[in-house]
């Protein structure tokens, strides 16, 4: 069954350049209670044009499960952690889902 949307639940999407840096965050994130999990990805290829030039770039994706009001520290630790001038940080708002999942993950988050 699935629960109404709940307008605090986000996914915070966000790339690594290797597997080892990938872990580090996450593992910061998890035991910082930022996030109630975060799912680490294969490496990928990304191309997109960086002043100018075509780039083709191995990274390894994050999909950080959390709530609106861990928002802010999870941002900040990924500017202060991050080896890119602009590290991507999207933000998807979380319409619905598993009830007893989302449940799991407020109590994960909770304050």
């Amino acid at each position: 069954m699935t629960q109404k949307p709940d307008p605090q639940a986000l996914i915070v999407l966000t790339t690594w350049p290797d597997q080892q840096q990938a872990e580090q965050m996450a593992e910061k994130m998890i035991t910082a209670k930022l996030a109630a999990c975060v799912n680490i990805g294969s490496a990928c290829q990304s191309v997109y044009e960086w002043e100018n030039k075509i780039e083709m770039q191995t990274e390894v994706p994050l999909h950080i499960k959390t709530k609106q009001h861990c928002y802010a520290k999870i941002e900040a630790l990924i500017l202060e952690m991050h080896p890119y001038e602009l590290p991507d940080i999207i933000v998807l708002n979380v319409h619905g889902g598993l009830n007893r999942y989302l449940q799991w993950l407020n109590k994960q988050l909770s304050q």
